[in-house]
This record gives C-alpha cells, sequence and structure tokens, in this order.
C-alpha cells in the first residue's frame, strides 16, 4: 500500500501536472526571464523542428520603446555582459550610452545585452536583439540540442510590456519536463491490465471460494487500471492539443481519481490489517466507521485537489489551513489505526498458536514496514539534493529527473505494495476453509494421533478391572466390539498442517473428514461406552 506519506505529495504533483509549454513574460522582477527544458528533435523524435517563439505586445500609444531581449542555453550564461573591471561587483549587461563610450558594445547595439567576444564559439546559438514595441516582430529561436534554456528581458526605455513565449518540442505541446511521464504512465497502465488479467483467471477459477475481502481486491485492480489509463490519456491530449479547456477538466478528473485511490487503498490496507475475510468472517459496526473514514478521507481530498487549482502559492493566506488540516487528521487516523489493527491481529493469531495466518500477517507487516523505510530513506537522500534548491544551477541540472523524483517512484512503490497484497490474498482452491478453520495448537515435541489408542489400551490393563483380551471372547456372551484393522498402521500426522473447525455451526463440521469424525474419535467413544 502506498505509505501515508505520500497523500501529502500526490495531490499536488497531480492538480499541477501540465505547466503550460506558453509563458508570459512582463518587466516585474520575477517575470522578466523564463526559463525551460527543451529536447532535439533526435531525443524524442517528432514531426516538426522544436523551437522557441517570443511575441511582444504592440504598444497601442504608438511610442517607440525598446525592450532588451536575449535566448540563450543556460550554461551559457556566462557569455552574457561584461565585467567593467576586476573590482566590480556586478556585471553591464545592457549596452547603453556608457557601454559604447566605455567600447563594450557599439552605437549600433545600443539596446540590446552585451555578448562576450567569445560568444560566438559557444556550440549554441545565443540571441541579443532590440525590439521596438511599436512594430515588434516574433523572434523564434532554433533547438538543436537537449538543454535548459532561458528567455531574458529588460524594459530598456523604462516602460511596462508583455511578451508571450513559446516553448514548444518537436513530440508535442506538453513541458519537456513532463514528457517522460507520458510512457510511465502507459507502462504502468499495462502492467495494471496485466496484473488484472492474472487476477481475473484465478478469481473465475476459484470463484465458489471467494472472500469477501478479495471482493475489494478485485474492485481496486479494476480502479487502478481505469485511474492509471485516464491519466495516460490525459497527458497524451495535453500532449496533442496543449493545455486547453478539455485537458483542464480531464485534470481534474485525474485528480477526483486520485483522491479515490488514496482513500480506496486506506480502507482496503485497514481492513485486511483488521484480519476481515480470514481471521474474522466480519468487522460488524466497525466497517461502517471505516467506510465513513474513507468517505471523509476522499471528500477533504478532492477539496485539497481543488484548493491546489485555484490557489497559488502568492495568495494562500492562513485559511489553507482549514483544507490541510482535515486531510492530514484523515491520514493520520488512518496510519495510526491501521498499524494498531494489524498489532492486535498479529498478537491474537500469535496467542492462539495460528501461526500459517500470523505469517501471512508478518509478511504484510515487512511490506509496510519496507514501504515506510523505503520512503523515509528517499526523502532523506533527497533532503541533501533540495537543500541546494537556491543554487541557480538547481531546477538546470535536475529538470529532467524532477517528475520522477516528486511522482514517479512514489507511484513506484505503491505498485509493488498493492501487488504484494494481491499475492498475499489471490484466490486459491481453500480459501473459505482456511478463513473459517482453525489451526489445532501442537506441542513443541509433537505428537501421533495413532498413539492415543494405544495409550488407553494400556490404560485398562492397568485398571482394576481390565477389558477381557482376545482369548477370552468365546466367555462373552456379546460380541466382539469391529476393531479398524488399519488403525495401528495409520502414520503420524506430525509436522503436518492441522485445522480444527469452529463450533459456529459452520457448514465444514460435518465433513467426513473433520476430526470430529474421524476414526479414532469413533472408536473412542465406543471404547467409553
Amino acid at each position: 500500500m502506498k505509505s501515508w506519506l505520500q497523500a501529502f505529495v500526490v495531490f499536488a504533483i497531480t492538480t499541477s501536472q501540465v505547466i503550460a509549454s506558453e509563458v508570459q513574460i512582463t518587466q516585474d522582477e520575477q517575470k522578466r526571464q523564463r526559463c525551460s527544458g527543451m529536447y532535439s528533435k533526435k531525443a524524442w523524435g517528432g514531426s516538426v523542428d522544436p523551437f522557441i517563439l517570443t511575441k511582444f505586445i504592440k504598444n497601442e500609444d504608438g511610442d517607440n520603446s525598446l525592450v532588451s531581449l536575449v535566448v540563450y542555453e543556460w550554461r551559457d550564461k556566462e557569455l552574457i555582459g561584461v565585467w567593467p573591471s576586476a573590482e566590480a561587483a556586478e556585471k553591464q549587461y545592457i549596452c547603453n550610452d556608457a557601454s559604447v563610450k566605455a567600447k563594450y558594445c557599439d552605437e549600433t547595439q545600443k539596446g540590446e545585452f552585451i555578448l562576450s567576444s567569445n560568444a560566438t564559439s559557444s556550440g549554441n546559438q545565443i540571441i541579443s536583439e532590440k525590439v521596438h514595441l511599436n512594430d515588434p516582430k516574433p523572434i523564434t529561436y532554433e533547438i538543436k540540442k537537449t538543454g535548459y534554456y532561458c528567455v531574458g528581458t529588460f524594459g530598456y526605455s523604462d516602460v511596462d510590456y508583455k511578451a508571450a513565449v513559446e516553448f514548444r518540442n518537436a513530440y508535442g505541446e506538453l513541458p519537456a519536463a513532463q514528457i517522460a511521464k507520458l510512457p510511465f504512465y502507459g507502462g504502468l497502465t499495462i502492467v495494471y491490465a496485466v496484473i488484472g488479467i492474472f487476477w481475473a483467471f484465478l478469481y473465475v477459477q476459484n470463484r465458489h471460494d471467494i472472500l469477501p475481502v478479495q471482493n475489494y481486491i478485485t474492485a481496486i485492480i479494476v480502479f487502478l487500471i481505469v485511474e492509471q489509463l485516464m491519466t495516460w490519456g490525459f497527458y497524451d491530449y495535453s500532449n496533442t492539443h496543449g493545455n486547453n479547456g478539455l485537458a483542464n477538466v480531464m485534470m481534474i478528473i485525474v485528480a477526483i481519481l486520485n483522491a479515490g485511490r488514496n482513500s480506496f487503498s486506506f480502507f482496503l490496507l485497514l481492513i485486511v490489517c483488521m484480519g476481515y475475510g480470514v481471521v474474522k468472517p466480519s468487522l460488524g459496526k466497525t466497517m461502517n466507521y471505516v467506510r465513513f473514514l474513507a468517505i471523509g478521507h476522499f471528500v477533504f481530498g478532492v477539496i485539497y485537489a481543488v484548493a491546489s487549482l485555484t490557489i497559488t502559492p502568492d495568495n494562500a493566506g492562513p485559511l489553507v489551513l482549514l483544507v490541510i488540516l482535515p486531510l492530514a487528521g484523515t491520514l493520520t487516523a488512518f496510519y495510526v489505526w491501521t498499524l494498531n489493527s494489524l498489532n492486535l491481529t498479529m498478537k491474537d493469531l500469535l496467542e492462539r498458536k495460528q501461526s500459517v495466518k500470523a505469517m501471512m500477517y508478518k509478511k504484510l507487516w515487512w511490506c509496510i514496514l519496507a514501504s515506510i523505510m523505503v520512503i523515509f530513506g528517499f526523502f532523506f537522500l533527497n533532503s541533501f539534493t533540495f537543500a541546494g534548491r537556491s543554487d541557480p544551477d538547481f531546477v538546470p541540472d535536475h529538470w529532467k529527473t524532477r517528475w520522477f523524483i516528486l511522482d514517479g517512484w512514489l507511484n513506484l512503490v505503491y505498485f509493488v505494495d498493492i501487488t504484494y497484497v494481491a499475492y498475499l490474498w489471490r484466490p486459491t482452491a481453500n480459501n473459505r476453509r482456511f478463513a473459517m478453520s482453525d489451526e489445532l495448537a501442537q506441542d513443541d515435541e509433537g505428537f501421533e494421533i495413532a498413539s492415543f489408542g494405544g495409550s488407553l489400551d494400556e490404560e485398562d490393563a492397568r485398571s482394576p478391572n481390565p477389558t477381557p483380551s482376545r482369548g477370552n471372547e468365546s466367555l462373552s456372551p456379546v460380541p466382539p466390539k469391529p476393531v479398524n484393522e488399519n488403525h495401528n498402521t495409520r502414520p503420524s500426522l506430525d509436522g503436518e498442517t492441522i485445522f480444527a473447525v469452529g463450533e459456529d455451526g459452520d457448514k465444514w463440521s460435518d465433513d467426513e473428514d473433520s476430526p470430529r469424525n474421524s476414526t479414532e474419535r469413533t472408536r473412542l467413544n465406543h471404547k467409553n461406552n
């Protein structure tokens, strides 16, 4: 099962999965430069050559204001601007009258970004132009190599300006940092479908022996196939048609499905840890409480997803806690209740010496523990990586793998967990017999059922009124009782798993193979009579 920590990450990722490949540039300090990863045509293929297109909005006042523009690959940032002197605190980036006088640029370059003398030797193209707002021309930058590219601007005439920048990759409309999710979710859909086929085969083959908990596992496998298919379809549609209205609707649906997956997963894990279907045939009123908790978690998860779509970090206030705290509360309730139920179930099975069933829950316990350790370990290792997030080179160095760090690996952990639980609780031919039976408690030294008859005969021999031997059978007017000839040759049951049917009046209590109806029990009853 997916760990409880995942829910704090998944919704934020899901509800911001597509960052529009078209962004806006203004004179604001935080929006004067826009950057994005770009793949070459050879990397992912496609029908068009990748490019960056910049379009400025025309100044309706007719004022011929100038805006400086530069387009470059991040590794070439040192080639932009010049140092006025060795003691200078910052570079001189814009060519103005002072720069012309200092011979950093010539008169024709006024209003442009200054490039170093060796800028032409770079393996990537660097565009530096001045844009006239009274008649702005589109500026196109062709992408030849995979890299992290930026579009920087500066208001040379100190006026307000706006521009739209499109980062267009060869494969489609998705941002380069998101394209790896397309094959990833497509692959997960296929894998879940294969697991569903195997599960369906076992389910149909043993359809008369299905436990209630296995019906829930069937439902979540079907749900996962639909959810992963919908997620893949969302990315595929966004890659083909861009971030339009239908893509936004699909994004909301995916967020809701993701909230449902989290709630359903926690619900299933909790009832499994309570022993539902294997240790307890029914949870009674507790099942209703678990369902209410799952529904509440789903509702709060959807609210959180919608809030993530409508509230940006800039305008988020203290009221955002009203969205986060309820989700955190239901998540904590699931976490505490699940671990406590698992411990109580294991303790009960061990006290009743139900070693086979206890081993199943022990394996589940190790699965949950391993998942938590992996998640904490991954967060711990990534804390060192994210510690350098303030470094300007952090995003340029990690834009290709960021999606996996934030989203991909959590889906893999969830996949391993749900697959393992489905394997442990898979349909078999003796589901109901195993679930409704109790294993006979055996001492460490073991015993043989065949030894019961011999021990009772020895007690008869030591009793004051011993039973007549066969040599004196003719003296008795009562015909001798029939004796099972194969009794003394019955093999030992020591080392075998023995299940004793409970006293609940279930249908297995009258089986001919039941210990109560065995030959040994019949013979002992005759002796006692």
